[in-house]
C-alpha cells in the first residue's frame, strides 16, 4: 500500500485516494522508546522505530480522511532519507490494513464518492484497474442498505463495507445489479470515466462486485455463479452466518446491554393471557423402572405412524412439567419486572433467560377441549386462549401436510420466542442462541416424550403468521420459531 505511488488506486485526473484510521484505533507513544502502539479492535499493532513519516501521518489519519502524499510533501525529510521514509510507511500501513479506511475523494471538489471501511483485522485489499469492456455484476451475496444517513454496501464474503458517499456512487452500485461494464456505465452516468473507473476498481477489490468474462455468445458469465462452495447457500444465510458469529462483521457481540441500562422488555415469566385456566397434573417422582438416558436416546426411532389411543392432561402435564417448567424465580432487584431476573428450568438458556414460551394446539385430547392453550411455565397449567375451529384446523393441517402425516396431529406444540428477553442483553448473536434453544427445547421434548412412549415428531417448518394471528401476537415482540407434534405411540 505504497502512499506515494501513482497507481490505479488513485487517478490523478479525477479522484484522489485519501487515508484515515477507524474511529476505535488509538495512536499511543510508547514511553521512554522510538516506538509507538496503534490498538486496534483486533488487538495492539507494535511499531517499532516510526519515523517522522510514520508518525505524523498516523497522526493525521487519526482526525480524518487525509492525503498522504501531502502529508509527506509537508515534511522536512532530506532526499537521502525520504524513499526509506516512505518505504517505511508503506511497511507499517501494510500491516495496518484492518484498520485503515481509503476514502476516493473527487478532486474537483465534489467531495468523497466512497470508503472502504475495513471491518476484520485481516481485511487487506489490492485496487487494480478494470478492462472498460469487461463484464461486471454487483454479486448476489452483497447487499445495499441505509446506515448512518449514508448508502451502506455490504456482503459475508467480503472483510469490508463500503460507504458510498456520492449519488453517482449509489448509481453506479444500483446500475451493477444487472450485467454491465465501465463503458456503459460510463455513457450512462455523469461522473468522469477516470472517477467511474476508480470507483468501480473499489468495488472489485472488495470483492462486492465481480469481473466476468465473455462465453461462447458472447453473454457475461461469472464464476460464483458456478461455485459449488456458494451454490448451496441462499443470500440471507450466509448473511445470518457471518453475522451471528464473530470473524466476519464489526458489529457489537455478546452480552454489550445495546439499550443501556433501561429495564428489559420482556419479563422473566410472560404474565398469564385472557382465558379459561386449565391446572395441569404434576407427574409422580422419578421411578425405577424409568429409562436411563442412554436407553431413550437408543429406542428413538424416525417419525413414523400415530397410535389410536388419546393423549391426555397428565400425558402433556408430565411433559411440559420435566421438559419446561419453572424450577425456581431469581430475582435480581424488588420485583419480578426488575433488571437481571431470571428463571431456572430443566433445559438450559444462556444467561438464564429463557425467552421461548410454549402453546398447544390441541385436536384431540381424552379431557382437554379442542383449542389453542398458552403454557404457564410457573403455575404448571394451560390456559385456553382461541377456540375458532378456522385458527386450530389451519394450524393442524399446516402441521400434518409438514410431518407428512396422513390425518390431523392430535397436539401440535409451537414454540415462540420473546424476542426483547434476549436482545436487550445480546448484540449480534440473539436471533442465533435463540435457535439454538430451540434445538435444545425441542431435544427436551423429544427425549422426554420418547422416554414416557409417546410418538414426538418434529416439524420442519411452520407458518409465523398464521401462529401470530392465532395467538394473537405482535410477529415482531413474539413469533413462533420452532414446532413438534406429540402423539401416542403404536409401540
Amino acid at each position: 500500500m505504497d502512499p506515494t505511488a501513482s497507481a490505479p488506486e488513485q487517478c490523478a485526473s479525477a479522484t484522489v485516494l485519501l487515508r484515515s484510521l477507524r474511529e476505535d484505533a488509538l495512536v499511543e507513544q510508547v514511553f521512554g522508546q522510538d516506538a509507538i502502539t496503534v490498538l486496534t479492535r483486533w488487538g495492539e499493532v507494535p511499531i517499532d522505530r516510526p519515523g517522522p513519516a510514520v508518525r505524523e501521518a498516523l497522526r493525521r489519519m487519526a482526525f480524518g480522511p487525509v492525503n498522504l502524499v501531502n502529508v509527506l510533501a509537508g515534511l522536512s525529510i532530506g532526499d537521502e532519507h525520504a524513499a526509506a521514509q516512505h518505504r517505511r510507511l508503506a511497511e507499517v500501513l501494510d500491516r495496518l490494513q484492518g484498520t485503515v479506511i481509503q476514502t476516493l475523494a473527487l478532486t474537483d471538489g465534489e467531495g468523497a464518492l466512497l470508503s472502504v471501511v475495513p471491518i476484520s483485522g485481516q481485511a487487506s485489499t489490492t485496487v487494480t484497474a478494470v478492462d472498460p469492456e469487461r463484464p461486471l455484476r454487483l454479486s448476489r451475496f452483497a447487499t445495499l442498505g441505509a446506515g448512518g444517513g449514508e448508502a451502506v454496501l455490504e456482503s459475508p464474503l467480503a472483510l469490508h463495507r463500503v460507504l458510498l458517499h456520492h449519488t453517482d456512487a449509489v448509481l453506479i452500485a444500483a446500475a451493477l445489479t444487472r450485467p454491465t461494464s465501465v463503458a456503459k456505465l460510463a455513457r450512462a452516468i455523469g461522473l468522469p470515466g477516470e472517477a467511474i473507473g476508480a470507483v468501480v476498481a473499489h468495488l472489485v477489490a472488495t470483492g462486492m462486485v465481480l469481473v466476468g468474462e465473455r462465453d461462447r455468445l458472447g453473454g457475461p458469465r461469472f464464476a460464483e455463479d458456478t461455485d459449488p462452495d456458494l451454490l448451496g447457500w441462499a443470500e440471507h444465510d450466509l448473511l445470518f452466518h457471518s453475522r451471528s458469529r464473530l470473524g466476519r462483521h464489526d458489529g457489537a457481540y455478546g452480552a454489550v446491554f445495546p439499550q443501556g441500562q433501561r429495564p428489559p422488555h420482556e419479563p422473566a415469566v410472560k404474565p398469564l393471557p385472557r382465558g379459561k385456566y386449565f391446572p395441569l397434573p404434576r407427574p409422580p417422582e422419578r421411578g425405577a423402572a424409568e429409562p436411563t438416558l442412554t436407553e431413550v436416546l437408543e429406542s428413538r426411532r424416525p417419525a413414523g405412524r400415530l397410535g389410536d389411543h388419546a393423549v391426555t392432561a397428565a400425558h402433556l402435564g408430565e411433559l411440559l412439567h420435566r421438559a419446561a417448567r419453572v424450577r425456581e424465580m431469581h430475582v435480581g432487584g424488588p420485583d419480578e419486572a426488575a433488571a437481571g431476573t431470571t428463571t431456572d428450568r430443566p433445559y438450559p438458556s444462556t444467561g438464564d433467560l429463557y425467552e421461548l414460551e410454549l402453546y398447544l394446539v390441541v385436536g384431540t385430547a381424552a379431557d382437554l377441549p379442542r383449542g389453542i392453550y398458552h403454557y404457564d411455565p410457573r403455575g404448571h397449567g394451560l390456559t385456553l386462549i382461541n377456540t375458532a375451529e378456522e385458527a386450530v384446523a389451519e394450524l393442524l393441517d399446516a402441521a400434518m401436510m409438514a410431518a407428512g402425516l396422513r390425518r390431523e396431529p392430535p397436539v401440535l406444540i409451537t414454540l415462540t420466542a420473546r424476542f426483547g428477553r434476549l436482545s436487550w442483553v445480546y448484540g449480534g448473536m440473539a436471533y442465533a442462541t435463540t435457535l439454538k434453544h430451540v434445538g435444545i427445547l425441542l431435544q427436551t421434548l423429544n427425549l422426554v416424550a420418547t422416554a414416557m412412549r409417546l410418538a414426538p415428531q418434529p416439524v420442519a417448518f411452520g407458518d409465523s403468521d398464521a401462529a401470530a394471528r392465532a395467538f394473537g401476537l405482535d410477529w415482531r415482540r413474539e413469533s413462533s420459531v420452532g414446532e413438534l407434534i406429540v402423539g401416542p405411540s403404536t409401540a
